[in-house]
């Protein structure tokens, strides 16, 4: 078991019982900025008031770990969440109920695998530190800072990087979904190094707005820092709706536009106290023809949220 686990209970200890978790995790919206530093990967999490909800039963008497079709990599994590914290010997079912858009850029998978390493985690008393489920996740595939609380950097390739810049201020998003789809894990097999090294001023420039604006409390300089990651990603991943969304968002006073750096989302970033976002949804769709569906929410932290 890793020393880095805090064992709450003892869980149950009759050999019919079984052991419940659940939990819920938050989508995201791409990512407030992405790229490399000196050829590490790095990224801030976006992590938007959209959930999963991830719940297992774990039960003695069963072998194997059971998900739904489309479940696999959960299902891994649940199976080496297990082996990490002493409970190999159970089996169980894992059940995924998630509106989250797979294959966007909106962070599904990373809900799914870490929900499943928390759920485990509860369901047996042993509270998982956030940068342990991280490493767990990480062994499986890429991984996105949403594990953690609020917001952060985060390596979410290697885990050599993690720096909390604390919770976000007030900050509504409205995220665009223009159609198309990107395989994350396929997308981070691919060497981009030289791409990586010729926008890393802009993306460097970028963090540094954002930590600002995440210092001082300053929405603007989040939405610029997030603006100028999105912008220099259009040489590592190409949006056609990109430049009119800016001219968008720029027309109507925004903060900002986000990018899923390895997905299709964009997202407009707007003061909620000086913007409906009902209004800002209908006007996108008009203005946007390409659009396809928009989700309104607000930027919030991330994490697990606990529900049992």
């Amino acid at each position: 078991m890793s020393e880095q686990n805090t064992r709450a209970t003892a869980g149950p200890s009759s050999k019919a019982a079984t052991y419940r978790g659940a939990v819920r995790m938050p989508a995201t919206c791409g990512e407030l900025a992405q790229g490399a530093l000196g050829g590490v990967h790095f990224h801030v999490s976006c992590p938007v008031d959209m959930y999963a909800t991830i719940e297992v039963e774990l039960d003695p008497r069963l072998e194997d770990i059971t998900a739904d079709a489309g479940h696999a990599k959960a299902r891994a994590a649940c199976e080496a969440a297990l082996a990490d914290i002493g409970g190999k010997h159970l089996g169980g079912k894992l059940t995924i109920r998630s509106p989250i858009p797979r294959a966007k850029g909106m962070g599904s998978s990373t809900a799914d695998v870490a929900g499943a390493i928390y759920a485990v985690g509860q369901a047996l008393g042993i509270v998982l530190p956030p940068r342990r489920v991280a490493e767990l996740a990480l062994e499986i595939e890429p991984t996105d800072g949403s594990i953690f609380p609020d917001v952060v950097v985060f390596d979410h390739r290697q885990g050599l990087i993690l720096e909390a810049l604390g919770p976000p201020p007030p900050l509504g998003i409205l995220c665009l979904d223009f159609g198309g789809e990107v395989d994350t894990v396929e997308f981070n097999c691919t060497d981009r190094s030289a791409a990586l090294r010729e926008t890393e001023p802009a993306t460097r420039r970028a963090l540094e707005f954002i930590k600002d604006g995440f210092a001082l409390q300053r929405p603007d300089l989040i939405g610029a820092g997030a603006t100028l990651s999105a912008e220099a990603n259009q040489c590592i991943l190409f949006k056609p709706a990109f430049d009119s969304v800016g001219r968008f968002a720029e027309d109507i006073g925004a903060l900002g536009v986000v990018a899923a750096h390895s997905g299709s989302i964009l997202g407009i970033l707007f003061d909620p106290g000086r913007c409906d976002g009902r209004q800002l949804k209908v006007l996108a769709h008009r203005t946007l023809p390409t659009l396809r569906v928009s989700y309104l929410h607000r930027i919030t932290g991330g994490g697990a949220r606990p529900l049992l």
